[in-house]
């Protein structure tokens, strides 16, 4: 059973936490512009400019912030500052029971893919895939339409994603109802043989992710073939896959090739060409809610993420 998060009002206080890598201060300043321009109070964590190599400040600094924000009353919502790496690290020691007691709106992608699996899987809170501070809102070229997903914090919407928004070609076809979850492919393969792998039983499958070679999605799509995600799953919606790299060596199929010798499996509706991932626009989901995918008029229909 999905536990969702209470709606935001403006006048409400956000918590800005970096569970992952560091953000860049001057696209952090901007993002929090953004977000105090829809009437929301903004609360930075403590350790979000900390940094620890490639981490923003160790894993104990990082889980700090995390717990603090859930624990404190007058945060409505979390949005991270940015992915990277790191939020892997600290998944194993967050008090799950702290979240279950204190729900509310989190939002962030990429490497915070880890903690929407982690969390929905242990509490059955309603996450939100969504553009983050730093990465993403921050930056010059952040768009009408990413910035209009925020509205769904506000007010419980459905969100209906057509080809309106982007161009959409069907792998296999079919209907299928379930509830939404996913994020970044290798993220997703992470949680494999952990307490926190991805259930993906009668559910919508998202996957997206970036800046990898065609044989390395291969990999992760077979992995989660083997461990039999693939088959479990009621539908699959295909994400953006930009800056796929090529090597002339290795690359002998093309992306498309791979997708296709995975997903067209029978009965079971994938789609793919959604904006959904390290891209512009930015379309924002919620994980944990019902969701409807079908092939015959190219849509997703997904339920309000908050009460």
């Amino acid at each position: 059973m999905s536990l969702r998060p209470v709606r935001l009002h403006k006048g409400d206080t956000i918590g800005i936490i970096a569970p992952a890598g560091p953000p860049k201060v001057n696209q952090l300043k901007n993002g929090i512009s953004y977000l105090q321009s829809l009437g929301l109070n903004v609360k930075i964590g403590k350790h979000v400019f900390d940094t620890y190599g490639y981490l923003a400040g160790t894993d104990e600094d990082r889980l700090h912030d995390l717990h603090e924000m859930f624990a404190d009353h007058h945060i409505k919502g979390i949005i991270c500052a940015r992915g990277g790496y790191g939020t892997a690290r600290i998944a194993s020691q967050i008090n799950f029971e702290l979240i279950a007691n204190n729900p509310k709106i989190f939002w962030g992608y990429s490497d915070i893919t880890f903690l929407h699996t982690a969390i929905r899987e242990k509490t059955g809170l309603v996450t939100f895939h969504g553009p983050m501070v730093s990465s993403d809102i921050g930056e010059p070229d952040f768009d009408t339409l990413s910035k209009h997903m925020f509205n769904q914090l506000f007010k419980p919407s459905q969100l209906i994603y057509t080809e309106q928004i982007s161009l959409l070609q069907v792998i296999n076809e079919g209907e299928a109802v379930g509830e939404l979850v996913g994020g970044n492919l290798s993220l997703l393969i992470n949680t494999l043989g952990t307490e926190f792998e991805i259930d993906t039983r009668n559910k919508l499958l998202v996957i997206e992710d970036i800046g990898e070679e065609t044989y390395r999605i291969d990999a992760f799509l077979n992995q989660l073939k083997m461990a039999g995600k693939l088959k479990d799953v009621s539908g699959v919606v295909v994400g953006d896959f930009g800056d796929t790299e090529v090597n002339k060596e290795t690359n002998l199929l093309s992306l498309d090739e791979v997708l296709t010798h995975y997903l067209a499996a029978k009965d079971k509706p994938v789609i793919k060409g959604f904006k959904i991932g390290h891209c512009l626009p930015n379309f924002s989901i919620p994980f944990g809610v019902e969701a409807k995918l079908s092939s015959k008029d190219k849509t997703l229909h997904i339920s309000p993420g908050v009460c």
